[in-house]
Formats: structure tokens, sequence, C-alpha cells
């Protein structure tokens, strides 16, 4: 079944005030490079060719740079008026995105790690996958989604944003979902009262025992929504650690200004 994917871009910004009053926050440098170019590498190089780009009032900027994509892609472009939450920002892009598996990308995310194997198992999977939730060890687990392990260290539940963490596995920014995810995020709007969250819908894979948790050892992976780990990614792109280009990246591609 094919992968689509969902680069999630919306948002104030407001971590990177004054810069993301003049343009999008994944419109900013990483050495050379913007930061949306090496969300485009993770994808690309696992062979989704689909997406959908969810921005703000600066959707504008990312799709004069980002264009038609390369040869063989579909980019979609939708803009989020109003920062109303996730599930909000999700279904914008619901119309382009049915009847597939997901991987949704929140941009602020930059990660030296590969999914092309876990995209390949989704792809080539007879039956619905359940989800791959990406997760790494932090130090400010609060501020996260956050793994709740059994006795065994397997996933049992995952809490958003707890003041007392049960764990310093923190999930957020890049999921794997099966073609079910649509349905879960409705049964959990249904459910739940207030605000929806990712973690909403990853806790009812959770219990259908259809989650896996694959975390993150000697890969990196930053939160660049903040000017500190903007330098820190920065300098990391420097140094040939990060990687923008997809597999099959020839320069003067369409869509694509360097």
């Amino acid at each position: 079944m094919r992968i689509k994917a969902i680069i999630v871009a919306g948002g104030h910004g407001s971590r990177l005030y004054p810069f993301t009053r003049y343009t999008h926050k994944t419109l900013l440098p990483l050495h050379r490079r913007p930061v949306i170019d090496y969300a485009l590498g993770t994808i690309r190089r696992a062979g989704i060719t689909d997406i959908t780009i969810i921005g703000n009032r600066f959707i504008g900027q990312i799709a004069q740079h980002v264009g038609v994509g390369l040869p063989g892609e579909n980019i979609h472009y939708v803009i989020e008026e109003k920062p109303i939450g996730v599930q909000h920002a999700l279904n914008l892009a619901r119309p382009h995105t049915q009847n597939c598996r997901l991987l949704i990308y929140f941009s602020d995310n930059i990660t030296t790690a590969e999914i092309s194997a876990d995209a390949d198992r989704f792809r080539n999977s007879e039956t619905p996958p359940g989800c791959i939730l990406l997760a790494r060890e932090v130090d400010n687990p609060q501020c996260f989604g956050v793994a709740i392990l059994n006795e065994k260290g397997e996933l049992s539940d995952v809490v958003e944003k707890p003041d007392d963490p049960p764990s310093n596995i923190a999930i957020g920014g890049i999921y794997l979902y099966d073609e079910r995810f649509w349905q879960l995020l409705d049964r959990v709007v249904e459910m739940k009262e207030g605000d929806v969250s990712i973690t909403d819908v990853n806790r009812l894979y959770v219990e259908e025992g259809m989650a896996e948790l694959r975390i993150l050892e000697d890969e990196t992976w930053l939160d660049c929504g903040t000017p500190d780990a903007l330098l820190e990614a920065a300098i990391m792109a420097e140094g040939g650690l990060l990687n923008p280009e997809p597999c099959n990246f020839r320069e003067g591609d369409a869509g694509l200004d360097y």
C-alpha cells in the first residue's frame, strides 16, 4: 500500500522570534540549506513521493522554495490560517491523504535516523501494520509525549507532557501510521472533550497492541524550534552529519533552488 507524507509546519514559531515574524521557521538556515530540506531529505530517502505540507501565512514562501518537487513527486500545500490544534491542522491535509499509510513529520524535527526500512515494511505489509513511534531519551520529558514501559520494557501507554514523567523516553515529531489513522483520529474526537493531540491517537494503537516503539540510540534527533537547537543543528550540518539529499538528487532538479 502506498505511503504518503504530511509535513506539519504550522504554528507561530514564537520560540524563534523575531526571525519568524518575517519567514517560516522551516526556511531558517541550517548551514547552507533551510530546515525543511532536511525533513524532505528524510522523507524522500524513504521512497515517499506524495507529500502534503501544512503551513501558516508563510506557506507561499515554502511553496516558492520547494516548488513542484522532484520529478515524479506530488507536492500539495495547505494553509493553516489559525493555529488551533493538531487535529485541525492534520484535517487540512486529509483530502490528500485518505486510503493510504501515513508518515506524519513535524517540521521542527531534524534527525540522522533513516526510516526507509520502516517505510518498506509498512509499504509491503498485507495487513494493517499499526504504527511506529520514533522516540529518544531526553533531559526534559515533561515537554513531550512520554512512553510508559511495563516490567518487560514494552510500551504500555503514552502520556502527554506529564508534570511527573514516568520515563525520559520522549515520543514526538515523526510517526508512521497504517491506513486506520483517520478512523482512529475520528474516534478520539468522539470520545474526548477539548483539545485532541496526536498522543491520543497513539494511545489507541497502544491499547490494540499495534504500536511499535523505536528508541533511537546512536542517531541524533534535534528539535530546531529554538535558537540554541538551530545553532547546534547548523554546526552538525556544516560537519556533514545531517543529510538534506534524496537518494537520487541531481543538482538543478525541478522545483529546487539551492
